[in-house]
Protein backbone atom coordinates (compact mmCIF):
# COMPACT_ATOMS: atom_id res chain seq x y z
CA UNK A 1 0.00 0.00 0.00
CA UNK A 2 2.72 2.00 0.50
CA UNK A 3 3.39 3.09 -3.35
CA UNK A 4 -0.53 3.62 -3.90
CA UNK A 5 -3.14 6.06 -2.72
CA UNK A 6 -5.63 5.67 -0.41
CA UNK A 7 -7.51 7.94 -3.38
CA UNK A 8 -6.61 5.09 -5.96
CA UNK A 9 -7.17 2.28 -3.39
CA UNK A 10 -10.61 3.41 -2.96
CA UNK A 11 -10.95 3.41 -7.12
CA UNK A 12 -11.20 -0.13 -6.56
CA UNK A 13 -14.90 -2.11 -5.56
CA UNK A 14 -13.13 -3.96 -3.05
CA UNK A 15 -13.46 -2.79 0.21
CA UNK A 16 -10.79 -1.27 2.53
CA UNK A 17 -10.60 -2.86 6.09
CA UNK A 18 -9.05 -0.49 8.57
CA UNK A 19 -7.81 -1.52 11.91
CA UNK A 20 -7.97 1.22 14.41
CA UNK A 21 -4.41 2.34 15.76
CA UNK A 22 -3.94 4.47 18.80
CA UNK A 23 0.20 4.64 18.98
CA UNK A 24 3.41 3.54 16.71
CA UNK A 25 3.47 0.37 18.25
CA UNK A 26 -0.57 -0.90 17.38
CA UNK A 27 0.35 0.66 14.20
CA UNK A 28 3.39 -1.46 13.95
CA UNK A 29 1.61 -4.80 14.34
CA UNK A 30 -1.36 -3.89 12.36
CA UNK A 31 0.92 -2.99 8.96
CA UNK A 32 2.90 -6.51 9.56
CA UNK A 33 -0.66 -8.46 10.23
CA UNK A 34 -0.87 -7.20 6.10
CA UNK A 35 -3.70 -4.28 6.67
CA UNK A 36 -4.07 -2.25 3.71
CA UNK A 37 -4.96 1.10 5.94
CA UNK A 38 -5.47 2.27 9.28
CA UNK A 39 -7.93 4.10 11.20
CA UNK A 40 -6.23 5.99 14.00
CA UNK A 41 -9.54 7.45 16.64
CA UNK A 42 -9.49 10.07 18.61
CA UNK A 43 -11.74 7.63 21.00
CA UNK A 44 -8.79 4.95 21.47
CA UNK A 45 -6.49 8.33 21.87
CA UNK A 46 -8.77 9.38 25.01
CA UNK A 47 -8.89 6.09 26.54
CA UNK A 48 -4.88 4.93 25.57
CA UNK A 49 -3.44 8.63 26.02
CA UNK A 50 -5.32 10.38 29.13
CA UNK A 51 -7.21 6.87 30.45
CA UNK A 52 -10.63 8.94 29.94
CA UNK A 53 -13.98 8.48 27.96
CA UNK A 54 -14.54 9.71 24.70
CA UNK A 55 -16.07 12.88 25.18
CA UNK A 56 -13.74 16.01 23.25
CA UNK A 57 -11.12 15.84 26.22
CA UNK A 58 -8.21 15.41 23.78
CA UNK A 59 -6.97 18.04 21.86
CA UNK A 60 -5.73 18.69 18.10
CA UNK A 61 -2.11 18.79 19.43
CA UNK A 62 -2.09 15.42 21.32
CA UNK A 63 -4.19 14.03 18.01
CA UNK A 64 -1.38 15.34 15.73
CA UNK A 65 1.80 14.24 17.83
CA UNK A 66 0.30 10.97 17.75
CA UNK A 67 -0.53 10.63 14.20
CA UNK A 68 3.14 11.82 12.89
CA UNK A 69 4.98 9.29 15.36
CA UNK A 70 2.38 6.20 13.73
CA UNK A 71 3.03 7.72 9.98
CA UNK A 72 7.05 8.30 10.58
CA UNK A 73 7.36 4.29 11.55
CA UNK A 74 4.07 2.72 9.35
CA UNK A 75 4.27 3.30 5.75
CA UNK A 76 0.07 2.51 5.40
CA UNK A 77 -2.41 5.27 4.63
CA UNK A 78 -4.16 6.92 7.86
CA UNK A 79 -7.37 7.82 8.13
CA UNK A 80 -7.74 9.71 11.16
CA UNK A 81 -10.48 11.36 13.20
CA UNK A 82 -10.10 14.56 13.58
CA UNK A 83 -13.71 15.13 15.63
CA UNK A 84 -15.53 18.71 15.16
CA UNK A 85 -12.45 20.21 13.69
CA UNK A 86 -11.61 20.90 17.30
CA UNK A 87 -13.89 24.14 16.39
CA UNK A 88 -15.07 25.78 13.84
CA UNK A 89 -14.14 26.54 10.51
CA UNK A 90 -11.28 28.03 10.66
CA UNK A 91 -9.88 25.81 13.51
CA UNK A 92 -10.99 22.73 10.97
CA UNK A 93 -8.57 24.66 9.07
CA UNK A 94 -5.84 24.80 11.33
CA UNK A 95 -6.54 21.23 11.95
CA UNK A 96 -6.67 19.85 7.93
CA UNK A 97 -3.29 21.60 7.48
CA UNK A 98 -1.91 20.15 10.63
CA UNK A 99 -3.15 16.75 9.86
CA UNK A 100 -1.71 16.74 6.47
CA UNK A 101 2.01 17.70 7.27
CA UNK A 102 1.21 15.38 9.84
CA UNK A 103 0.91 12.85 7.46
CA UNK A 104 -3.15 11.91 6.77
CA UNK A 105 -4.33 10.38 3.73
CA UNK A 106 -7.90 10.61 5.09
CA UNK A 107 -9.30 13.30 7.51
CA UNK A 108 -12.53 12.91 9.15
CA UNK A 109 -14.70 15.95 10.17
CA UNK A 110 -18.29 15.37 11.93
CA UNK A 111 -21.27 17.66 12.47
CA UNK A 112 -21.42 17.21 16.49
CA UNK A 113 -20.84 20.47 18.77
CA UNK A 114 -17.90 20.93 20.25
CA UNK A 115 -17.14 19.16 22.71
CA UNK A 116 -18.51 15.87 20.73
CA UNK A 117 -18.82 12.13 22.15
CA UNK A 118 -18.19 8.92 21.31
CA UNK A 119 -20.58 8.46 18.20
CA UNK A 120 -22.43 5.59 19.92
CA UNK A 121 -22.82 7.24 23.53
CA UNK A 122 -26.47 8.73 23.83
CA UNK A 123 -26.96 12.45 24.74
CA UNK A 124 -25.30 13.49 20.97
CA UNK A 125 -25.73 16.84 19.71
CA UNK A 126 -25.85 17.84 15.86
CA UNK A 127 -24.79 22.03 15.07
CA UNK A 128 -26.88 23.14 12.09
CA UNK A 129 -26.76 21.88 8.77
CA UNK A 130 -25.19 25.31 7.35
CA UNK A 131 -22.34 25.13 9.71
CA UNK A 132 -21.15 21.79 9.23
CA UNK A 133 -21.30 22.78 5.20
CA UNK A 134 -19.20 26.04 6.06
CA UNK A 135 -16.77 23.64 8.17
CA UNK A 136 -16.43 20.84 5.04
CA UNK A 137 -15.73 24.21 2.57
CA UNK A 138 -13.02 25.11 4.91
CA UNK A 139 -11.55 21.68 5.22
CA UNK A 140 -11.11 21.57 1.33
CA UNK A 141 -9.66 25.07 0.98
CA UNK A 142 -6.96 23.90 3.51
CA UNK A 143 -5.99 20.57 1.99
CA UNK A 144 -2.23 21.41 -0.19
CA UNK A 145 -3.27 18.24 -1.96
CA UNK A 146 -6.11 16.60 -3.33
CA UNK A 147 -4.51 13.24 -2.61
CA UNK A 148 -5.46 14.26 1.27
CA UNK A 149 -9.04 13.07 0.78
CA UNK A 150 -11.74 14.70 3.23
CA UNK A 151 -14.28 12.47 4.82
CA UNK A 152 -17.53 13.84 6.31
CA UNK A 153 -19.36 12.17 8.85
CA UNK A 154 -22.65 13.00 10.31
CA UNK A 155 -24.03 12.04 13.60
CA UNK A 156 -27.43 13.26 12.95
CA UNK A 157 -29.11 10.05 12.97
CA UNK A 158 -29.49 9.67 16.79
CA UNK A 159 -30.45 13.39 17.44
CA UNK A 160 -33.04 14.05 14.13
CA UNK A 161 -33.53 10.63 12.52
CA UNK A 162 -32.14 8.58 9.59
CA UNK A 163 -33.88 10.86 6.53
CA UNK A 164 -32.88 14.21 8.21
CA UNK A 165 -28.78 12.37 8.71
CA UNK A 166 -29.71 11.24 5.13
CA UNK A 167 -30.53 14.82 3.74
CA UNK A 168 -27.44 16.00 6.08
CA UNK A 169 -24.89 13.42 3.87
CA UNK A 170 -26.81 15.12 1.00
CA UNK A 171 -25.45 18.66 1.53
CA UNK A 172 -22.19 17.65 2.14
CA UNK A 173 -21.30 15.32 -0.79
CA UNK A 174 -22.46 18.59 -2.65
CA UNK A 175 -19.26 20.41 -1.24
CA UNK A 176 -17.24 17.94 -2.24
CA UNK A 177 -15.67 15.68 0.05
CA UNK A 178 -14.20 12.42 -0.82
CA UNK A 179 -16.18 10.06 1.19
CA UNK A 180 -19.19 9.90 3.78
CA UNK A 181 -19.90 8.28 6.85
CA UNK A 182 -23.40 7.98 8.36
CA UNK A 183 -22.53 7.06 12.05
CA UNK A 184 -24.19 4.86 14.67
CA UNK A 185 -26.94 3.34 11.93
CA UNK A 186 -29.33 1.22 13.89
CA UNK A 187 -30.15 -1.49 11.51
CA UNK A 188 -29.47 -3.77 8.16
CA UNK A 189 -32.04 -1.84 6.47
CA UNK A 190 -30.76 1.58 7.68
CA UNK A 191 -27.71 0.44 5.89
CA UNK A 192 -28.79 -0.44 2.66
CA UNK A 193 -31.30 2.50 2.67
CA UNK A 194 -27.92 4.79 3.16
CA UNK A 195 -25.83 2.97 0.60
CA UNK A 196 -28.75 2.94 -2.09
CA UNK A 197 -28.78 6.71 -1.93
CA UNK A 198 -25.21 7.50 -1.94
CA UNK A 199 -23.02 4.84 -2.71
CA UNK A 200 -22.73 4.76 -6.23
CA UNK A 201 -21.77 7.73 -5.77
CA UNK A 202 -19.52 8.62 -3.04
CA UNK A 203 -17.26 5.74 -0.99
CA UNK A 204 -19.03 5.36 2.10
CA UNK A 205 -17.70 4.24 5.14
CA UNK A 206 -18.94 1.84 8.21
CA UNK A 207 -18.22 2.03 11.31
CA UNK A 208 -18.05 -1.40 13.56
CA UNK A 209 -18.33 -0.67 17.23
CA UNK A 210 -18.31 -3.83 19.26
CA UNK A 211 -21.38 -3.10 21.86
CA UNK A 212 -22.58 -0.06 20.07
CA UNK A 213 -25.63 0.92 17.99
CA UNK A 214 -24.64 -0.41 14.73
CA UNK A 215 -24.84 -4.22 14.34
CA UNK A 216 -21.41 -5.83 13.90
CA UNK A 217 -20.51 -7.19 10.59
CA UNK A 218 -17.75 -8.66 8.27
CA UNK A 219 -16.22 -6.66 6.08
CA UNK A 220 -17.29 -8.94 3.28
CA UNK A 221 -21.27 -8.22 4.47
CA UNK A 222 -20.22 -4.69 4.64
CA UNK A 223 -18.82 -4.33 1.03
CA UNK A 224 -22.72 -6.17 -0.18
CA UNK A 225 -24.20 -3.59 1.37
CA UNK A 226 -22.34 -1.06 -0.63
CA UNK A 227 -20.11 0.25 1.46
CA UNK A 228 -16.19 0.81 0.70
CA UNK A 229 -14.48 1.18 4.19
CA UNK A 230 -14.37 -0.39 7.41
CA UNK A 231 -13.00 0.14 10.68
CA UNK A 232 -13.16 -1.60 13.93
CA UNK A 233 -11.64 1.58 15.56
CA UNK A 234 -12.10 1.04 18.92
CA UNK A 235 -11.24 -3.15 19.05
CA UNK A 236 -7.80 -2.78 19.20
CA UNK A 237 -8.04 -0.81 22.65
CA UNK A 238 -10.84 -2.91 23.90
CA UNK A 239 -8.75 -6.15 23.37
CA UNK A 240 -5.79 -5.11 24.58
CA UNK A 241 -7.68 -3.88 28.11
CA UNK A 242 -8.66 -7.08 28.17
CA UNK A 243 -5.63 -8.79 28.21
CA UNK A 244 -4.00 -6.46 30.63
CA UNK A 245 -6.63 -7.28 32.90
CA UNK A 246 -5.71 -10.78 32.43
CA UNK A 247 -1.92 -10.10 32.65
CA UNK A 248 -1.63 -7.91 36.04
CA UNK A 249 -4.21 -10.23 37.48
CA UNK A 250 -2.15 -13.19 37.33
CA UNK A 251 1.00 -11.08 37.81
CA UNK A 252 -0.75 -9.70 41.39
CA UNK A 253 -1.61 -13.33 42.61
CA UNK A 254 1.29 -15.50 41.32
CA UNK A 255 3.59 -12.63 41.98
CA UNK A 256 5.51 -13.60 38.58
CA UNK A 257 4.92 -13.25 35.30
CA UNK A 258 5.86 -17.09 34.35
CA UNK A 259 1.98 -18.29 34.32
CA UNK A 260 1.13 -16.11 31.16
CA UNK A 261 4.52 -16.75 29.91
CA UNK A 262 2.86 -18.41 26.91
CA UNK A 263 0.28 -15.53 26.61
CA UNK A 264 3.70 -13.24 26.19
CA UNK A 265 6.35 -11.98 23.15
CA UNK A 266 9.81 -12.96 25.48
CA UNK A 267 12.30 -10.10 25.28
CA UNK A 268 13.90 -10.84 21.32
CA UNK A 269 10.49 -11.50 20.41
CA UNK A 270 9.20 -8.19 20.62
CA UNK A 271 12.49 -6.75 19.64
CA UNK A 272 12.31 -8.70 16.48
CA UNK A 273 8.42 -7.28 16.44
CA UNK A 274 9.97 -3.53 16.41
CA UNK A 275 12.89 -4.66 14.46
CA UNK A 276 15.42 -3.78 16.59
CA UNK A 277 18.53 -5.93 14.34
CA UNK A 278 17.71 -3.51 11.70
CA UNK A 279 17.83 -0.29 13.46
CA UNK A 280 20.89 -1.83 14.93
CA UNK A 281 23.09 -2.91 12.07
CA UNK A 282 21.91 0.98 10.53
CA UNK A 283 23.43 2.02 13.57
CA UNK A 284 26.77 0.54 12.35
CA UNK A 285 26.47 1.97 9.19
CA UNK A 286 27.67 5.67 11.22
CA UNK A 287 30.54 4.29 13.34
Amino acid sequence: MANITLKARLASSDIVLAPGVYDALSALVAQQAGFEALYLSGASIAYTLLGRSDVGLTTFTEVADALARITERVSLPVIIDADTGFGNALNTQRTVRGFERAGAAMIQIEDQTFPKRCGHLDGKTVVSQQEMVGKLKAALDARSSADTLILARTDAVAVEGLAAALDRAEAYLETGVDALFIEALRSPGQMDTACRRFAHRIPMLANMVEGGKTPIQDADALQAHGFRIAIFPGGTARAVVHTLQGYYASLKQHRTTEPWRERMLDFDGLNEVIETPALMALGKRYE
